[in-house]
Order: C-alpha cells, then sequence, then structure tokens
C-alpha cells in the first residue's frame, strides 16, 4: 500500500466518523460508559489491594522474654533472630517501655489501673519486636523462633506471639479479595468489549448497502476494510481519552478530599503513581475494541 492510499484510507476514515453523526456517538458513548465503569472498578480493585498489603504489613510477631533473661542471653537471641532470613528487623523493648506503651493503650479511663506499678515492680517482661519481609512467612517464622529456645540452657524465651487464628484468617480475606477483584475485573473488561463491538456492528450494519454497491464495483477486501478499521481505532480512541479524562479528574478531587477529611487514617493510592498505567490501559484497550468491534463486524459484508 502507497502513501496515497493511505492517506486516503485516513481520510475516509476520519470522515465516516463525523458523517455518520448519531451512529459515531452512540458508539464513542458506549466505550465512555463501559470504560469508566470498568475504570472506576479497578481504581477500587487498586485501593482495596493496598489497604489488605497495609493490613498484612502490620502483622508483628512479639516475643516474650522471661523476666530472669539477662542482658548477654537476650543479645544473643536478638542476634540470631535478626540473621534469619525471613526477618526485616527486630526491636527490643524494655518493660519500662512496655509499661508506659500500656498505659497508652488504656486511654485515660484505665491509666489509674497501672498507678501501682512502677520500674521496681514492673510485672511486664522485656519484648522482641520482629518486622518480617514477607507476611505470609510470620507463622512458619513464629514456630521457627520457638524452636530457639531448644538451643539455650537457659530457655530465654517466655511466649511468642503474633495473633495466631486471627493472622491466618486475616492472610485468608486478603487473598481472597484481590482474586476476587482481578477476577470481576477480567469479567468487566470481556464484557465491555462486547457490548462496545455490539454498538459498533450496528453502526456498520447501518451502512451495508454502502459495502455491498463497493464490492460491486470491484473494490477490494482491503480497500473497504482499512477506512473502517480507522473508525474503529478513531471512535476508540476519542471515547478512551474522553473516559482518561473524567477518571483522572474525578479520582484526583477524590483524593484531595480523603486526604483533608481522613489523613493518613484511610490513605489512597497516589494518583502520581498509578496515572500512567492506568491511562495506557484505558487507551489501548479504546482502540483495540475500536479495531476489533469494527474488524469483526464488517467481515460478513465483505462476502457479497
Amino acid at each position: 500500500m502507497n502513501f496515497s492510499t493511505l492517506l486516503r484510507h485516513f481520510r475516509e476514515g476520519t470522515k465516516n466518523v463525523f458523517r455518520n453523526g448519531w451512529m459515531s456517538v452512540a458508539s464513542i458513548t458506549s466505550i465512555i460508559v463501559s470504560l469508566f465503569i470498568l475504570g472506576v472498578f479497578i481504581l477500587v480493585v487498586l485501593n482495596v489491594n493496598k489497604f489488605a498489603d497495609q493490613a498484612d504489613s502490620q502483622v508483628q510477631i512479639s516475643v516474650y522474654l522471661k523476666l530472669d533473661v539477662n542482658e548477654k542471653a537476650r543479645e544473643t537471641l536478638q542476634n540470631e533472630i535478626g540473621m534469619m532470613p525471613e526477618v526485616s528487623k527486630v526491636t527490643f523493648i524494655p518493660k519500662e517501655q512496655g509499661l508506659e506503651e500500656f498505659r497508652k493503650k488504656l486511654g485515660p479511663d484505665g491509666k489509674d489501673l497501672l498507678d501501682g506499678y512502677q520500674k521496681g515492680d514492673n510485672p511486664l517482661p522485656d519484648k522482641l519486636k520482629i518486622e518480617v519481609k514477607e507476611p505470609t512467612t510470620v507463622p512458619a517464622l513464629a514456630a521457627k523462633i520457638e524452636q530457639l529456645n531448644n538451643s539455650h540452657a537457659d530457655k530465654p524465651i517466655l511466649k511468642v506471639n503474633y495473633g495466631k487464628g486471627t493472622v491466618e484468617t486475616l492472610f485468608k480475606i486478603t487473598k481472597m479479595i484481590r482474586n476476587v477483584g482481578l477476577i470481576f475485573v477480567a469479567g468487566l473488561g470481556i464484557m465491555s468489549m462486547f457490548l462496545i463491538s455490539n454498538t459498533i456492528r450496528v453502526t456498520i450494519l447501518a451502512r451495508r448497502r454502502e459495502i455491498s454497491i463497493m464490492k460491486l464495483v470491484g473494490a477490494t477486501n482491503q480497500f473497504i476494510r482499512w477506512p473502517f478499521f480507522i473508525e474503529g481505532a478513531l471512535i476508540g480512541l476519542i471515547g478512551s481519552l474522553v473516559t482518561v479524562g473524567i477518571i483522572l479528574f474525578g479520582y484526583n478531587q477524590i483524593e484531595v478530599w480523603a486526604g483533608s477529611r481522613l489523613g493518613v487514617m484511610f490513605k489512597l493510592v497516589s494518583l502520581n503513581d498509578i496515572w500512567l498505567l492506568l491511562s495506557g490501559l484505558l487507551v489501548g484497550l479504546g482502540l483495540l475494541i475500536g479495531i476489533w468491534g469494527s474488524t469483526v463486524s464488517i467481515r460478513k459484508f465483505l462476502k457479497v
């Protein structure tokens, strides 16, 4: 195909978008609505996954030490735990700090319950707070740490706590949320493709007489197909660009509102981190659907 022919196809394809008037508007609107729903759902899934990751990252292991453990034994145990490949950080929390933290957790109404306990008669044990690289390794790592007691004559570990039972349930829930989210996004994407392609098919169906006449006067399939191919790409591009603009503007407003009202407690996925990926995905999908819908729809009318 030479350049002049290609230029002719682009010109005809562009003219067809405007020539078909309301049919083109219907196709573009169908793309906007479908991609908007898909884009919003993708943003919901991304934020739900972020909250699930935050919940997972807050899972920690607390190793409570016996009251008579000396500093040398504690440091030895801390180093052994810190060298484990699953561990990212080990923090020693002395019982004095633990008592203060416990007072803060009780709040104003309950802090009087600890007035009788001072440094000398603090009943709380020293603690090692362990942060992990991968939250799902917590149960196995906790069992591994408990086994360290067998390698020490004084058995310095009093208790290993990580919320057994609750943590496993949390991991199951977050995994289910991620899987369900991916399934819904995939299903919604496929549904959008068929919905939009059917709308484009109706547009081409209304022009089947034009295609038949072109075939009868000797036009090749490729010559007929290219303008429709370009028309579908333009419809998909226009619809997806409008959708991206609406979603990015709306999400930016929601992010600003959430930041001012909810603060760090409920922080959304940053628009700066996802706008390029989301825009590329929606524009690419819009182009693909427009081209695919035109190509599939015109195929049956080329058999004259």
